[in-house]
């Protein structure tokens, strides 16, 4: 039923009848072909009963190979590949059958060549079928329309290969389109001067400049969904050079769920596709291994990383999703988001605060978490530098309140999100941050940890989770973070507030992000803290002038730039790797190596933190975890 459901029924319905009446005709021509047109009448009945094998048999490989749920308007080498491999397999179970049946008297003599003739038509005729759609759109009516459509705003598309020429192909056939592709550019030296769709390949990207200039394009569509942002940030340097605004480009191939590409996926190129680094290596089926088919948690599940990660734990089918946050808001836009994209998959949304022992401990009671995502934590470091009691509440005792619990029903895998801002800490979220590491590698220690609840009571809790951190740096895009700031500090008019013209820091995406946090919980073995190699560090100047040029002015000219000062608890240099760290089977992502931890240390500071939450003493605070982090650099000099 779920087929019919997301399929057209007519269009099923059409290609099923086509296919039982060509595979009748294939097995009527074979027995033609094999007896040079005069079939002898005895073979009747045995054709008959050649038909009623045959149809059965191949409806239902076709099936399988999920023949009726495509859209034939783009049939490609892949769909071919597929009616292929249908067709063999039918006829390859005729066989199978003809050959167990061979002693009935109807199919005694069964000619075999007939197997092997009749699997050839079929195919001719079944593929034929399906291309002729094809052929009608983008032999005669692409044809058409390339020669009438002269009314289209030109564009240039950068890249030859399969998702340009889909991209050309969807514009020629669509009525609606507003483009009219004037040629490819692209750097393979085949590909010079051929014609796909009747536009010629007019140069390679060096060329860009002079070929946009002679033909006065305004527009470019950048279609190279596997190119590195090197190669993209070239081709858009290009471009301006020969004073194109608009630009636009297809996303990486992991963002396009759909098969084939059209108009829909171009969007305006953005600072992510300029970054200049290339994305880490992914082992997606050991990340399988351990979400199929499980309950998966995740904490501040509306947030910037938490809602992508959803997304991007969804993709791998767990049996149940629970998305768990404190905001009301963001977890109503997250239940609608998820529900669209993934409604075959069941999700729970819990409004909850992760300090709440109780009712963490209910929900853990409840469902039954096998993996959990720790995203959950307060991470701005000038509103944490002025709220420390709150970081300590919320990043230290959440993190030790759900780790507990995670003992306590025996959760397998616990992956806490941290910080490059936890190494060397400045800040009072960094020191926060390093605390909640050493709680992840002191849990894991053994299957028995006594560990103060918020209570002030010690207590045994016991379990064999395995417990690991990830730390990264600064998520483009996330909320809070600098870009959603420069943007709306540019579209104001400016001035762009730069805290300093030295300062540095370390960049990655969303997406990148969310799979090297799954990545960490497909190695961890539990007690380790992951760093990932995040490239080069990028000058937060320069950052703001990338995206004052996106946005199609001068920096310093149209919108001014700056400087602030460092903020309390800020660093001009965020460290991500040392010359300590230990290399994994991925080479972008190391372990840090961790000092030993002091255990009655840790639950004395801890004991120490609660007191000073009773109390409100803001300064206990601090100097607990200038004693629990021998390395946090505090400024304010709390003796």
């Amino acid at each position: 039923m779920n087929l019919f459901k997301k399929t057209n029924l007519k269009r099923v319905l059409l290609f099923l009848l086509g296919d039982v009446i060509l595979v009748s005709l294939s097995c009527v021509l074979g027995f033609l072909l094999r007896f040079d047109g005069q079939i002898p009448s005895h073979y009747w009945p045995m054709i008959k009963g050649f038909i009623i094998i045959a149809i059965p048999s191949t409806v239902f490989f076709f099936f399988l190979e999920r023949l009726y749920s495509i859209s034939w308007t783009y049939i490609s080498v892949r769909e071919l590949l597929r009616v292929t491999r249908g067709v063999i397999a039918a006829f390859l179970g005729v066989g199978a059958v003809l050959f167990l049946v061979r002693h009935f008297p109807v199919f005694e003599g069964f000619p075999r060549s007939i197997i092997f003739i009749s699997g050839f038509l079929s195919l001719l005729l079944v593929g034929g079928f399906r291309f002729s759609k094809r052929i009608y759109l983008h032999g005669f009516k692409i044809g058409f329309n390339h020669n009438n459509k002269t009314a289209g705003r030109p564009v240039l598309i950068i890249g030859a290969g399969e998702a340009g020429e889909q991209l050309a192909r969807h514009i020629l056939g669509s009525k609606e389109a507003i483009y009219s592709p004037l040629g490819f550019v692209d750097d393979d030296p085949s590909k010079q001067n051929v014609m796909i769709h009747g536009i010629r390949v007019l140069g390679k990207n060096s060329d860009l400049p002079e070929i946009l200039e002679k033909n006065k394009v305004e527009e470019i569509f950048i279609a190279m969904p596997s190119a590195s942002q090197k190669t993209i940030k070239q081709t858009v340097s290009l471009a301006r050079i020969a004073g194109v605004g608009k630009i636009k480009i297809l996303p990486s191939t992991k963002e396009i769920l759909a098969e084939k590409i059209s108009l829909s996926h171009l969007r305006e190129i953005s600072i992510e596709d300029l970054l200049g680094r290339n994305p880490i290596k992914i082992d997606t089926q050991s990340i399988k291994n351990y979400i199929a088919g499980k309950t998966i948690l995740v904490t501040g599940a509306s947030g910037s990383i938490g809602s992508d990660l959803c997304q991007q734990i969804l993709k791998f089918q767990p049996r149940h999703l629970i998305a768990l946050d404190q905001s009301e808001t963001g977890t109503f836009y997250l239940k609608n988001d998820l529900n669209k994209l993934f409604p075959e998959i069941k999700k729970t949304f819990i409004i909850a605060d992760i300090c709440d022992q109780n009712k963490i401990d209910k929900i853990f009671e409840n469902f039954k978490p096998q993996v959990i995502f720790h995203a959950a934590a307060y991470k701005h470091v000038p509103l944490m530098e002025e709220n420390p009691d709150e970081a300590i509440k919320n990043n230290v005792f959440g993190t030790l309140n759900l780790g507990q619990n995670a003992l306590k029903h025996q959760v397998e895998k616990f992956v806490m999100i941290s910080t490059d801002k936890a190494i060397n800490p400045t800040s009072i979220m960094g020191a926060s941050k390093r605390v909640c590491e050493m709680i992840m590698v002191w849990l894991n220690k053994s299957s028995k940890a006594v560990a103060p609840d918020n209570s002030g009571k010690d207590g045994p809790v016991t379990g064999t989770t395995r417990f690991c951190a990830v730390r990264f740096g600064n998520v483009l895009g996330s909320q809070g973070s600098v870009v959603p700031v420069f943007k709306k500090q540019i579209e104001k008019g400016g001035p762009v507030e730069v805290t300093d013209p030295e300062m540095k820091r370390y960049f990655m995406i969303t997406a990148e992000a969310c799979l090297l946090v799954m990545q960490a919980g497909a190695i961890g073995q539990g007690g380790e803290v992951f760093v990932l190699d995040m490239g080069k560090p990028i000058k937060i100047v320069d950052l703001a002038k990338e995206m004052i040029r996106l946005a199609g002015y001068r920096p310093d000219v149209d919108i001014p730039i700056v400087f602030t000062g460092l903020r309390p608890g800020e660093k001009l240099f965020e460290e991500i790797l040392t010359k300590n760290e230990i290399p994994t089977k991925n080479e972008k992502i190391f372990i840090a190596k961790m000092a030993e931890i002091d255990e009655q240390k840790l639950t004395d500071g801890l004991n120490q933190f609660q007191r000073g939450l009773k109390e409100g003493n803001k300064d206990i605070l601090i100097k607990v975890l200038n004693n629990l982090v021998p390395k946090y650099q505090n400024h304010q000099n709390i003796s």
